[in-house]
């Protein structure tokens, strides 16, 4: 697909996020098995998956035809960011066939000395049709994100920062102002847990969101329920 038709096909649309990683219940050694989330998101009517790790980019693909924005999450000593911080991630998700490809774009330290604005110029002058979505987590970076040339600004880290708020809720604010103040496709994504939320998020002028852990990560739901639950005792 073109980045039109996948921008065509994500405006005003829930992006289901199908991840798991090593320790998290729905991690399988022997083989990804996030295809079958993604089914479900596609019969749901999603119009794309965000994954992580190449062998669920390339799962997904093959199960459900539908674009696919690929991350790889690893730290590396010296990085404060573990979103695809390196090129080494950034070929192997162009290699498995990512259709959009997602990093760490906040201006935290990175351990190879450079700027994340230096790495997204290397990125675009090594892979000139590429399509970028930059994770950031406060205004400053989205516009920072968006004056380099990405393609997509996602609020992705809000709340996972140091310097940013640790609201267990949608950075409405964020979304609002980004997508406001760009004339890029801004998508909200980060702490929606319910529908009335992803609606909400929606209303701030976003072109699309991304909701994850609310779909399919079961033991983070099971949790929310138990926290209710010993709440209201």
């Amino acid at each position: 697909m073109t980045k039109k038709e996948i921008l065509d096909a994500i405006h005003g649309k829930m992006i289901i996020s199908c991840q798991a990683v090593e320790g998290e219940p729905l991690y399988v050694e022997e083989k990804s098995i996030m295809y079958l989330m993604a089914r479900a998101a596609k019969q749901a009517g999603t119009p794309a998956i965000r994954t992580s790790s190449i062998r669920d980019v390339i799962a997904i693909k093959e199960e459900t035809g539908l674009p696919v924005i690929g991350l790889v999450k690893i730290q590396y000593p010296g990085y404060e960011g573990y979103i695809t911080p390196t090129m080494k991630e950034v070929d192997d998700l162009v290699a498995a066939g990512s259709d959009v490809v997602a990093l760490d774009c906040t201006l935290r330290k990175r351990g190879d000395g450079i700027t994340v604005n230096e790495f997204i110029a290397q990125i675009k002058e090594k892979y000139p049709d590429i399509i970028l979505m930059a994770d950031i987590s406060n205004y400053e970076e989205g516009i920072n994100a968006w004056k380099c040339g990405v393609d997509i600004v996602g609020t992705t880290m809000s709340g996972y920062t140091d310097y940013t708020s640790k609201k267990d809720e949608p950075d409405y604010e964020l979304m609002e102002r980004l997508a406001k103040d760009t004339d890029i496709p801004v998508i909200g994504e980060g702490k929606i847990h319910y529908p009335d939320q992803a609606v909400k998020a929606l209303q701030t002028g976003v072109w699309a969101i991304v909701v994850g852990g609310a779909i399919t990560r079961p033991l983070e739901i099971a949790q929310r329920f138990q926290k209710a639950i010993e709440n209201s005792k």
